[in-house]
C-alpha cells in the first residue's frame, strides 16, 4: 500500500463540476424567484397592501363586540354541521372497510381489482371536498345531502389509503397459524386480520372526523348548508358581530372535537 503523506493532501470538498453545478442550480433558483416576485408584484394592487393596516383595524372594530343574541340562530345550524361530519364520515368509513381490503397487496382478489380500486381512492383524495360540493349540488341541490356526500367522496380516499397500508403492515404470523388449523376464510378474516387493524382503523376514523368538523363548517358556503351557509350569509349583509360570533362557535367545536379525537385514539392505543 503507497504512503500518503495527509499534510500534503488538499480536501477538496466538492469537485470543480459539482460546484459549478450546485452555483447553477442556485443560479436558477434565484431567477425563478426574481420572475415569479415580478409576477406576482404586477398581480398586486399595492395601494391597498400599503393600506392594509388602517384596514384591519377598521375591519376588526366593527367585530367587536361579539353579536350574543345571533347564538340562538348559530346552535340549529352547528348542529347541522355536526350531522354532516358524522354521516360523511360514517359513510366513508363504511366504504373504505371493503375497498381497503381489496386495495390492499395481501388481502386483494386480483391485481386488476385493486388497480380499479386505487383509481378510485387516488382520484377521490386528489379533489378537494369543497370542490366535489360543489358539483354535487348541480346534481342533487343545496342542501345538507350535498355536503355529506362530498364529505363522504373525499374522506374515503384518505381513509382507504391509510386503511390499506396498515392491511399491507400486518403480522403473517397469526394469520398463517389461523389457517394452519384449518379455518374457513371467514374465521381467518376475523381471528387473524380484523384484531391487528381494527385499532388503526378505529383511529383513522376518529382522526378523520376530526378534520370532516373543520371542513363540515366551511363547506356550506357553496349551498352545502350547516354553519357555513349561516357565515356566507352574514359576510354578504356586512354583519360583522355575527361573524365574530360564528367564528367563536368555530373555534370552540374544533377544539372540542380535537378533545374528543384525543381521548378516543389515546383510549385504543
Amino acid at each position: 500500500m503507497p504512503f500518503v503523506d495527509l499534510e500534503k493532501t488538499k480536501w477538496v470538498r466538492r469537485t470543480r463540476r459539482q460546484q459549478n453545478i450546485r452555483f447553477a442550480y442556485t443560479l436558477l433558483g434565484i431567477i425563478v424567484l426574481l420572475v415569479s416576485w415580478q409576477f406576482v408584484s404586477s398581480q398586486t394592487t399595492w395601494e391597498f397592501v400599503f393600506d392594509a393596516g388602517y384596514q384591519i383595524k377598521d375591519f376588526f372594530s366593527r367585530m367587536f363586540p361579539p353579536d350574543v343574541k345571533y347564538f340562538s340562530k348559530i346552535m340549529p345550524a352547528l348542529w347541522d354541521t355536526i350531522t354532516i361530519s358524522v354521516f360523511g364520515t360514517g359513510i366513508a368509513v363504511i366504504l373504505s372497510f371493503f375497498l381497503a381490503f381489496l386495495a390492499a397487496k395481501n388481502t386483494t382478489p386480483n391485481s386488476v381489482v385493486r388497480l380499479i380500486v386505487l383509481t378510485f381512492i387516488v382520484a377521490s383524495r386528489s379533489v378537494n371536498s369543497m370542490i366535489w360540493a360543489l358539483i354535487i349540488v348541480q346534481i342533487v341541490g343545496p342542501g345538507l345531502l350535498a355536503s355529506i356526500i362530498a364529505i363522504a367522496i373525499r374522506s374515503v380516499g384518505m381513509v382507504s389509503k391509510l386503511m390499506y397500508e396498515a392491511i399491507e403492515e400486518i403480522d403473517r404470523e397469526p394469520i398463517e397459524a389461523i389457517t394452519a388449523t384449518g379455518a374457513s376464510t371467514l374465521q381467518v378474516f376475523v381471528y387473524g386480520y380484523l384484531p391487528q387493524v381494527m385499532p388503526s382503523f378505529v383511529g383513522t376514523a376518529v382522526y378523520r372526523w376530526e378534520n370532516n368538523i373543520r371542513e363540515s363548517t366551511i363547506i356550506g358556503i357553496v349551498g352545502g348548508g350547516g354553519i357555513g351557509l349561516l357565515m356566507n350569509s352574514a359576510i354578504n349583509r356586512l354583519q360583522w358581530s355575527q361573524v365574530l360570533s360564528i367564528l367563536i362557535v368555530i373555534f370552540i367545536t374544533v377544539v372540542v372535537a380535537e378533545w374528543i379525537s384525543a381521548k378516543i385514539r389515546k383510549a385504543i392505543s
